[in-house]
């Protein structure tokens, strides 16, 4: 029993390596095959057509394609990295103002006995931003500003990872009218995205109620046993990691310059939500406005050049770390697709859904994508890959292909909550110090009710 207990399980960068070695060896086995594209105008992107699957010849990877996958991927993912590495000097920057030790003291004192109703609010503004337009990698600085909160209000850091990728990524399974999701996916099928967004609206609703009372549930418990956390052995390191400036300064009090400094870190936050959704921003643009914010924040604070420098380079020494993982995971999808087995993986979807009953055929596409998003976690790259496909697949089957869409969805964004070869996810649990081995742990249960609750909606939808 203690050898269990003492048993060491290897960190985040080693269960990726180990995952882009097991693909290796599956481009040995599995069948080399590809369909044939074309270019889509309206997405900009080639798309895989359905029934043009053909065997090629193999090109199974070995060990320098191994070794060379990651650094792929880091090269690939860059400007998200680099996204990622400003963000932490930007809260660096505000947290050597004092602004975030005097906000916290001050938020923590007006929620008092209050704290729980946190939750179901802070989870309803990210569901909101996974829903309209897919919030995923801007919900990265959400850790780092809300996790010091939700310890200092007496619950424990995988609450506060619980309570950004639960709610975003709720949103993303139930997305309304998420242009990442939602519509390339229907564009993709041939119809308008609108249609069936009456019952992603019912999966979105049921399932985030579900989420909320299973996260405040497990965040009662804690406050009131610290103990029964699932990150208990941690509690003295992270209240030392994320709250180690709180009580070392004498004076908290909450001055004008804190309500400016932190007014302008909710602008900031809140013109890059405008920018993505309505403004066409990706990386570079929220890139330049956490730097120019940054630089703002340092004359407002009162720090000079030497300081502002040495602050945000600890800044992004902080994150460094996650931006490694997020490149390590996307060297997974590169020696699949060098190993030409991606084609194939998809070809086994598409002959297993031919010719079944339209209750079934729902439910197997459900299983089919929650598996595809494993290997694809990218909710835009698996709908322009296997739509295309999927969606003519269910007029055989007497299946509206807007559910066909739905289940695709609402998979994704399942296995999406979970899976290690997802960025958002490693990077998110990177930054909350809880290990994937805890996070299933934790979420397991809910993993089995949303799935459920998924798969009976499409049921009932498709007699």
């Amino acid at each position: 029993m203690s050898a269990i207990k003492n048993l060491k399980l290897p960190s985040a960068y080693t269960i990726l390596f180990l995952i882009i070695a097991f693909m290796a060896v599956m481009t040995w086995i599995i069948p080399a095959g590809q369909y044939q594209t074309v270019m889509n105008e309206t997405l900009g992107k080639e798309v895989a057509v359905a029934g043009t699957y053909a065997r090629t010849d193999a090109n199974p990877q070995g060990l320098i394609d191994v070794l060379s996958a990651p650094i792929t991927g880091i090269q690939g993912s860059i400007d998200l990295g680099l996204f990622i590495l400003i963000i932490g000097g930007f809260l660096m920057v505000i947290s050597a103002t004092g602004a975030i030790d005097a906000g916290i003291a001050r938020a923590v004192s007006r929620m008092k006995g209050k704290e729980h109703l946190m939750i179901p609010i802070l989870m309803a503004c990210f569901a909101g931003g996974g829903t309209v337009y897919g919030m995923a990698e801007e919900t990265i600085p959400f850790y780092m500003l809300l996790i010091p909160v939700i310890i200092a209000a007496g619950y424990d850091a995988l609450t506060g990872v619980a309570i950004v990728l639960l709610g975003s990524g709720i949103g993303v399974l139930g997305s309304t009218i998420n242009p990442f999701a939602t519509v390339i996916a229907s564009d993709a099928s041939g119809i308008p995205f609108t249609q069936g967004v009456g019952l992603r609206i019912i999966i979105l609703a049921l399932s985030f109620l579900i989420s909320v009372f299973y996260v405040m549930r497990y965040a009662k418990k804690v406050k009131e046993n610290p103990a029964a956390s699932l990150v208990a052995e941690m509690k003295e390191a992270n209240e030392k990691h994320f709250l180690e400036k709180r009580g070392k300064e004498e004076n908290n009090e909450f001055t004008f310059k804190h309500k400016l400094i932190l007014t302008l870190f909710v602008v900031t936050f809140a013109i890059m939500i405008w920018g993505v959704a309505a403004g066409g921003w990706w990386m570079t643009e929220m890139s330049i406005l956490f730097l120019a914010a940054s630089i703002i924040v340092a004359v407002i604070g009162g720090l000079n050049e030497e300081k502002f420098i040495e602050c945000f380079i600890e800044g992004c020494k902080d994150l460094l770390g996650v931006v490694l993982v997020l490149g390590i995971a996307r060297g997974i999808g590169t020696v699949m697709d060098n190993g030409m087995i991606t084609g194939t993986i998809l070809s086994w979807g598409e002959s297993s859904l031919a010719n079944l009953p339209s209750v079934l055929f729902v439910n197997v596409m459900y299983l089919i994508h929650a598996v595809l998003s494993i290997f694809i976690p990218s909710t835009s790259g698996l709908a322009v890959f296997s739509m295309p496909i999927m969606s003519p697949l269910a007029d055989f089957a007497g299946v509206g292909r807007e559910l066909a869409v739905t289940a695709y969805q609402s998979s994704a964004g399942l296995t999406n909550l979970v899976t290690p070869t997802y960025g958002v996810v490693v990077a998110g649990l990177a930054i909350g110090r809880v290990s994937i081995v805890r996070w299933f742990k934790f979420i397991w249960p809910l993993l089995l009710i949303l799935a459920a609750v998924s798969m009976i909606s499409l049921s009932i939808a498709a007699l």
